[in-house]
């Protein structure tokens, strides 16, 4: 870093002053407020560890983690298979390459709320109708249930951020050295057989990636969570972005909720940065 010219650091700095005033900043002062009694406009007594200790002791938002970590682990799940098989079908020589993979794409440029609510729909009417129609109970009410209300969400999510994670998986394929699949096959190694030993570990750097942003992407939605379902029914579907902001603005507890963000920080924070660490391990071990 020393050796850098002044003309690196004087692009650098802009990119520096944004990321300093738009989030270290920001996140000083809300861990600051968080031992205090602040009300959104001022704080007049520290208060020490109380919200924290509070927050541990709180039902409803234990319930809300316990209900984003299972999300997150069905989404990251669902989205790397399902973004790999994509990726895995645009990638063979078929002539409509482009089009799949600006179909499979697609999804992820309407927004979360829009999202929401055109699945809102689908899960309500249109499961409704067709459950009525072959006497199906289980398809009407979708929404209604913790359960169904669950893989809603994750229905949701896998189907809008499946195409991105292609993309990601399409960059790693297509750098696999044709030569060394064409010698599998001359030495009678099967589909399976090129995949287990050839494919998959020379895709490993992407399970890195798209997990990381799969795991950071799932814990931290909002708006899909509340256009869907808006937590219902009874707060059961209720993430924890969701539990947060209801406690800031609903409660107008913000100091509260701010405490419960930098403990929402810190999950995040330490289960990425693991999943990062024992991935890139596997990587040198593949």
């Amino acid at each position: 870093m020393q050796n850098r010219s002044p003309a690196f650091w004087l692009f650098l700095t802009p990119v520096i002053l944004a990321l300093g005033i738009v989030v270290v900043i920001p996140f000083v002062y809300g861990l600051v407020y968080s031992f205090t009694d602040w009300n959104g406009l001022t704080a007049t007594k520290f208060i020490g560890f109380e919200h924290y200790i509070n927050l541990f002791q709180e039902k409803e938002f234990m319930n809300s983690i316990w209900f984003t970590v299972k999300f997150a682990v069905a989404s990251v799940l669902l989205l790397n298979f399902f973004g790999l098989a994509l990726a895995l079908i645009v990638t063979r020589n078929i002539k409509s390459n482009n089009l799949l993979r600006t179909v499979f794409f697609m999804p992820n440029l309407i927004g979360g709320l829009i999202l929401g609510f055109i699945w809102q729909f689908i899960f309500v009417s249109v499961f409704g109708d067709i459950g009525e129609l072959l006497g199906v109970k289980s398809l009407q009410g979708w929404l209604s249930t913790t359960e169904t209300g669950f893989w809603g969400l994750v229905i949701l999510t896998a189907w809008q951020m499946a195409g991105y994670i292609m993309i990601i998986y399409i960059a790693y394929l297509e750098n696999i050295p044709k030569e060394l699949i064409e010698a599998a096959k001359i030495d009678g190694a099967s589909s399976f057989q090129r995949f287990k030993n050839i494919t998959f570990p020379l895709v490993a750097p992407a399970f890195t990636i798209s997990m990381f942003l799969t795991l950071s992407t799932s814990f931290k939605i909002y708006d899909q969570n509340l256009s869907l379902t808006n937590g219902g029914p009874y707060n059961s579907t209720q993430m924890v972005a969701m539990e947060i902001v209801r406690t800031a603005f609903s409660d107008n507890q913000m100091s509260y909720a701010q405490a419960k963000a930098v403990i929402f920080f810190l999950i995040v924070a330490v289960v990425a940065l693991t999943q990062v660490y024992y991935n890139k391990k596997r990587e040198v071990e593949m």
